[in-house]
């Protein structure tokens, strides 16, 4: 029987001692093959094709490395939220912009989002692009399965309440069980395929700790203290959501993008976060000091786990196993080093072309130490 966290028979503790976020760095023969279908050059079926490859040769090398989870790389996506937000929602559209979404800051930076929601009609759930890539990643590993889909929160924190049709939403209560039910949809359509393992790519909450943020925030009228309130119980809402066998941890997310990463500990959010949603477990980021110290986690509650971020995926250096376990030893001072794990601080390639990555040679070096420092100290 293949390892999986869903039934009784298999079930163990996820997340994993050695997790991995999701996104890998896409094979230069994958990026070529997207350049040519996008300019008319191969067809769909080529492409996915070229995807299939690419992803049997991921997912043999996680095998190799030892990790108890696989994902497919995201291989299939330009970037992380497309195949929920932009696929699988109707009413809402994408729109790459440098003018709309936060309005320009002088005081406060530069910190536009390129890609805003528009949502211009009551949001419907019109069926999983998820599901036929899960059931090929289930078909050619035995290891666990891992599917992300972005966090709820991520359509309103980048779209604010001027880019949510006041028509099809004169109050966002509707907005919120909308998009809520959308998500239960969703996971019943992957329950249905057999996966037993979700992660929830959360990018909104963490920024609310960060002061530029809170006065953008304050800019477009929203108080960071009823959003960090509403998106908290609108994750909590989510989990409640999931059906029985679907199992679900939540990665907190700055952002691959140095322009965009929120200098904020967990602090702030910690106890809602740790307490609030009845999921299994977080994949915290934890590498570099934009992130703070490990005092939070002392607010996490036994029987929780929470994956240290700790390996970079910016930078080409691999981690030294020395560094790697004293910085668990200092989480373990505020939370019982069983509950922990170990994780890249973020997916290797978020986007497919618009991100610097590291080689991917790097990357399996990367991925091989979590492997083996997991090993190390847990066994």
């Amino acid at each position: 029987m293949a390892l999986t966290p869903g039934t009784k028979a298999t079930r163990v503790m996820i997340p994993f001692r050695a997790e991995q976020i999701g996104s890998l760095v896409r094979p230069k023969a994958l990026l070529a093959a997207r350049r040519q279908f996008e300019a008319g050059r191969i067809g769909a079926a080529a492409l996915r094709d070229a995807e299939d490859a690419a992803i049997r040769g991921a997912v043999k090398k996680q095998e190799e490395i030892g990790l108890p989870v696989v994902s497919d790389g995201e291989f299939r996506r330009s970037v992380y939220s497309e195949s929920f937000t932009a696929k699988a929602l109707a009413g809402v559209e994408i729109q790459m912009t440098e003018d709309s979404g936060w309005s320009a800051s002088e005081s406060h930076g530069h910190r536009m989002a390129r890609r805003v929601p528009v949502v211009s009609e009551r949001i419907r759930w019109k069926g999983s692009p998820n599901v036929a890539d899960f059931k090929f990643l289930k078909s050619i590993t035995g290891a666990a399965a891992k599917v992300t889909l972005p966090g709820p929160a991520f359509i309103h924190y980048r779209a604010g309440r001027a880019n949510i049709s006041h028509q099809a939403y004169p109050d966002l209560d509707a907005f919120w069980s909308d998009l809520t039910g959308a998500y239960e949809q969703e996971m019943r359509a992957l329950a249905g395929a057999g996966c037993t393992y979700l992660q929830i790519d959360e990018t909104a909450i963490i920024k609310l700790g960060d002061e530029r943020v809170r006065a953008l925030l304050q800019e477009r009228g929203d108080d960071w203290r009823d959003l960090l309130a509403q998106y908290m119980a609108v994750i909590a809402a989510v989990a409640a959501g999931a059906p029985e066998g679907l199992r679900i941890v939540l990665h907190v997310c700055r952002s691959s993008d140095p322009n965009w990463q929120a200098d904020a500990g967990y602090e702030v959010i910690a106890e809602a976060l740790f307490n609030q949603p009845d999921i299994d477990g977080f994949l915290l980021e934890y590498e570099g000091p934009r992130a703070g110290d490990f005092e939070p986690l002392r607010l996490c509650p036994p029987g929780k786990r929470i994956v240290l971020g700790l390996v970079s995926t910016i930078e080409e250096e691999v981690e030294s196993a020395d560094f790697l376990k004293s910085r668990i030893e200092d989480a373990a001072r505020y939370i019982d080093i069983d509950q922990l794990g170990l994780s890249p601080r973020c997916g290797f390639a978020t986007s497919a072309e618009d991100q610097q990555t590291i080689p991917e040679d790097a990357q399996w070096a990367k991925l091989a130490r979590i492997a083996e420092v997991a090993r190390d100290v847990w066994g």
